[in-house]
């Protein structure tokens, strides 16, 4: 035992909690801390939701602050619009990615735009939770990233954690925002176990992290794909190749300072997505690279994305979704340069 440190020392408390219940814990957490903090959408109360997310929580905070709603999405986010102008903070939950889209008037014309609309003067928080992405062998509009919809749209936070650390704490720093945020949430990392701290958080909500050092090449992911991206690190130091792998946590605002500071060291970068790749969050970090750090890179930033079609039926996901293979195939061809 160090000098600093003493037997009365508190020692910090972690839990191990699957992503799912990472979040089930960070929702309960901010429900308590705040009763105007309200949770509805489709079947969230009785069910505790498709992915049991949010199970066991109407039975603590009762019918009034959690609570089923009609199969609407536009009427429940324009609920929750309302209830944000007469102070209360609601958070909703869309019960699959593709469903957002009967709700995207709302959130795009209405819920972003009201704060500039009042001149400052009005705030919205507002949560919106997104179940995206693959891995769960689901049908069309159960597996899709339309992330890149809502951060090129102004007035919105967009985040989307890719451990149950992050997940716990950033659903939390989403509720006491005064801004609306849409919180991504990888299905494909429900059932992932990982430390959850439940002391204090690890960064801010928008901060991008760098998770494991490294010379050579960074690689750079969100979400679901940050798995994949350690996977082709270790890989990848198998052969002799230093990646460091950076998580960017926040699709809007990205805080590129790490991804920079990175890429100047290294001169080469790969940026790895589950969504699409043209017009995607991917290509806006790999032309933000280009722009800020030109006279580092020693080869063209690569992209590693999910194709221009529509999301695959299970059986064909694996051709789909990126993998360490085809990361460390980038990886390659940036160090060919």
């Amino acid at each position: 035992m160090s000098d600093a440190q003493t037997s009365n020392d508190p020692q910090p408390r972690v839990r191990e909690l699957p992503m799912a219940k990472a979040i089930n814990a960070g929702l309960k957490a901010a429900l308590a801390a705040d009763d105007r903090t309200l949770l509805f959408g489709e079947d969230v109360a009785r069910l505790g939701g498709v992915f049991t997310v949010t199970a066991g929580l109407q039975q603590q905070f009762g019918p009034r602050r959690v609570y089923d709603t009609p199969l609407s999405e536009a009427g429940i986010v324009g609920t929750a619009i309302g209830l944000a102008m007469r102070g209360y903070r609601p958070i909703v939950e869309i019960q699959f990615d593709g469903f957002i889209f009967p709700g995207f008037d709302q959130i795009t014309s209405q819920l972003a735009k009201q704060t500039n609309r009042h001149e400052g003067t009005m705030s919205m928080p507002v949560v919106i939770r997104v179940p995206y992405g693959g891995g769960v062998g689901a049908i069309e509009h159960h597996q899709e990233s339309p992330e890149a919809y809502f951060a090129h749209t102004p007035g919105l936070r967009v985040v989307a954690p890719s451990n149950a650390n992050d997940a716990y704490w950033m659903i939390q720093q989403a509720v006491a925002s005064d801004d609306p945020v849409l919180f991504f949430e990888p299905k494909r990392r429900y059932w992932q176990k990982g430390p959850v701290s439940l002391d204090a958080a690890v960064a801010d909500l928008h901060r991008s992290r760098v998770v494991r050092a490294g010379d050579d090449v960074t690689l750079i992911g969100y979400g679901s794909m940050l798995p994949v991206l350690l996977d082709a690190a270790e890989i990848a130091a198998s052969e002799g190749v230093s990646a460091e792998v950076i998580d960017v946590r926040s699709i809007s605002p990205i805080d590129y300072a790490p991804l920079v500071e990175s890429v100047e060291r290294t001169g080469r970068a790969v940026v790895v997505a589950e969504a699409q790749g043209s017009v995607s969050v991917a290509s806006e970090i790999a032309a933000q690279l280009t722009e800020r750090a030109f006279y580092s890179l020693e080869a063209p930033v690569a992209r590693v994305t999910g194709f221009d079609v529509p999301f695959p039926p299970a059986k064909l996901e694996h051709l789909y979704v990126p993998d360490a293979d085809r990361v460390l195939e980038a990886v390659d061809r940036v160090l060919g340069y």
